[in-house]
C-alpha cells in the first residue's frame, strides 16, 4: 500500500519549526564563539554554510544554505513575468462582458484600497501612541548614514506603469506593474477582436499550463527544504545584534502585522462573504509560511493562485485577475511597516509629528506601496520615498533609516505574509460579490493538498 504523502502545509510548518530551532542554535553558537575569542571558527562555519557568495569579499566562500535558497527563489523568479502576463491576458479574454470587467476592476481596486487604508490607520494610531509616549526617542544607534536609496517623486509610479519598450517591460522582474498594464492592454485587445485572434490565446494558455506543472514540481518537491535553508540562514546572518537597538520598533511592527494577519483578515472575510473564516485561515497557512520564508510576493504567487482556486473555491476568472494585480499594487503589510518606520524615524531624529504629517505619511505610503517591487527587502528601500516626501532627510533621520535597513529583514518576512494573504482575502470578497465563489470547495476539508502534484503522479 502506497504511503499517503504528508500535506504541503504540514511539511512547510515542520520545516519552519525546524529552521527556527536550528536558527536559535546557530545564534547561540555564534554568540558563544565570538564571546570566547573564537571568531575565526564562526567565520569558517559562516563561509561554509551561510555566506552570500555573490557579495564582495566572499569569493572563496561556499555558502551551501545560501546556494540552496537562491536556487529555489530563482526558479520561482524565472516564471514571474510569463506567469503574470499570461494570467492577466487570459483573465481579460475570459471576461466577454465589458460591464462585468469594469465592475470586477472597480471592486478589486476598491477592496485593495479599503484594506490598505485600514492597515495604515492601525499603524498610524499605534505608531503615534508610541511616539507620544517617547518609546521611539533616542533609539537610533551611531551608524554611518549611507542608505542605498535615492529620493524620487512618488508619482513616477504612474509614469513607469506604461512602458515605452515591450521587450524591456517583459524582461524586468522589478517592473511587474508595467507587465500587468501591458498584459491588460493585450488581453482587452484580444477580447475586442474575438475569434480573429486564436493562436496567441492558445499560446498563452499553453505557457500557463507549462508554468503550472513546473511550479507544482518546484514548490512541492523543494519548498520545505528551501524554507529550512532560508530561515536558518536568516537567523545566522542577522542574529539578535541588529534587533537590540530598535527593539521597540521591531516589537510594535511585529504585533501590528500579526494582529492584521491573524484577526484582521479573518474578520474581513467574515464581513465580506458571511462565511466562517476558519477554513480561510487554515488553508492560507501554507501560503503565509511560504511568503514568510521567501520574503517575495512574486515568488509566492504560484502557490497563492493554486490555493485560491483549488481550496478556497475562487473561480479562475477571479483569481487569475485579482491575485497578480494584488501582488503588484496591494501591499497592506508594506504600507503598515512604512508608516510605523517613518514615525519611528521621526521619534529618533526629533521631528515634530502633527496630524498633517501623519496624514501625509499615510498618503505617501499608499502611493509608495503600489510601486514597491514584490521582491525581498524592497519595502525598506522604497521607504526613502516617503522620508523625502515628508522632509525627513536630516543626518539623524538618515542614521535612523540606515538602522531600519539593517534590522528590517525579519519584519520584511512577516510583511510578505500579510501582503499575500491580503490578496486572497480580497479575491474571496470579489468572488463572493460576483457569485463565483464555490462555497462547497471552501468549506471542504483538504484531504490532501498535494493532489495533482507530480510527486503523487510518479
Amino acid at each position: 500500500m502506497q504511503k499517503k504523502p504528508r500535506s504541503l502545509t504540514k511539511r512547510m510548518l515542520f520545516a519552519m519549526i525546524a529552521a527556527i530551532i536550528a536558527g536559535l542554535g546557530v545564534i547561540a553558537l555564534r554568540e558563544h564563539l565570538n564571546a570566547s575569542g573564537n571568531p575565526e571558527t564562526w567565520n569558517f562555519i559562516s563561509n561554509l554554510l551561510f555566506a552570500d557568495i555573490s557579495a564582495s569579499g566572499n569569493e572563496k566562500a561556499i555558502g551551501i544554505f545560501y546556494i540552496i535558497g537562491q536556487l529555489f527563489v530563482r526558479a520561482l523568479q524565472l516564471v514571474i513575468v510569463p506567469m503574470v502576463f499570461t494570467s492577466i491576458v487570459l483573465a481579460m479574454v475570459r471576461i466577454s462582458d465589458g460591464k462585468k470587467l469594469g465592475r470586477l476592476s472597480s471592486r478589486t481596486i476598491g477592496y485593495f484600497f479599503l484594506t490598505t487604508v485600514i492597515a495604515i490607520a492601525i499603524a498610524a494610531a499605534a505608531g503615534m501612541t508610541a511616539y507620544q509616549a517617547g518609546t521611539f526617542a533616542n533609539t537610533a544607534v551611531d551608524l554611518t548614514a549611507d542608505p542605498s536609496a535615492a529620493a524620487r517623486n512618488p508619482l513616477m509610479i504612474i509614469l513607469n506603469a506604461v512602458p515605452n519598450n515591450l521587450v524591456s517591460a517583459l524582461s524586468n522582474n522589478g517592473g511587474v506593474l508595467a507587465v500587468v498594464v501591458t498584459a491588460a492592454a493585450v488581453g482587452l485587445s484580444i477580447n475586442k477582436l474575438g475569434d480573429k485572434v486564436s493562436v496567441l490565446t492558445k499560446i498563452c494558455q499553453e505557457i500557463s499550463d507549462i508554468i503550472t506543472v513546473f511550479l507544482n514540481y518546484v514548490v512541492t518537491q523543494f519548498g520545505p527544504l528551501a524554507i529550512f535553508c532560508l530561515l536558518t540562514r536568516t537567523c545566522a546572518s542577522y542574529g539578535i545584534t541588529y534587533l537590540k537597538p530598535a527593539l521597540a520598533y521591531v516589537i510594535l511592527t511585529t504585533v501590528l502585522l500579526l494582529f492584521v494577519l491573524l484577526i484582521g483578515y479573518p474578520l474581513f472575510v467574515k464581513l465580506t462573504t458571511g462565511l466562517d473564516p476558519r477554513p480561510f485561515f487554515r488553508k492560507m497557512t501554507k501560503v503565509a509560511l511560504f511568503g514568510f520564508s521567501t520574503s517575495s510576493s512574486a515568488a509566492t504567487l504560484p502557490l497563492n493562485l493554486r490555493t485560491a482556486e483549488q481550496e478556497l473555491g475562487i473561480d479562475k476568472e477571479i483569481s487569475s485577475f485579482v491575485l497578480p494585480l494584488g501582488m503588484t499594487i496591494n501591499m497592506d503589510g508594506t504600507a503598515l511597516m512604512q508608516v510605523v518606520a517613518a514615525i519611528f524615524i521621526a521619534g529618533c531624529a526629533g521631528y515634530r509629528m502633527p496630524f498633517s504629517s501623519v496624514l501625509l505619511i499615510g498618503v505617501l505610503a499608499i502611493i509608495a506601496s503600489v510601486g514597491t517591487p514584490a521582491a525581498p527587502g524592497a519595502g525598506a528601500v522604497i521607504l526613502f520615498t516617503i522620508l523625502s516626501g515628508i522632509g525627513f532627510t536630516g543626518e539623524a533621520a538618515l542614521a535612523a533609516y540606515a538602522l531600519i535597513l539593517a534590522i528590517n529583514r525579519p519584519i520584511e518576512m512577516l510583511v510578505t505574509s500579510l501582503n499575500v494573504v491580503g490578496d486572497s482575502a480580497c479575491a474571496m470578497a470579489v468572488a463572493k460579490k460576483e457569485g463565483l465563489l464555490n462555497e462547497e470547495v471552501y468549506l471542504k476539508e483538504s484531504a490532501s493538498e498535494e493532489a495533482g502534484t507530480l510527486a503523487a503522479e510518479h
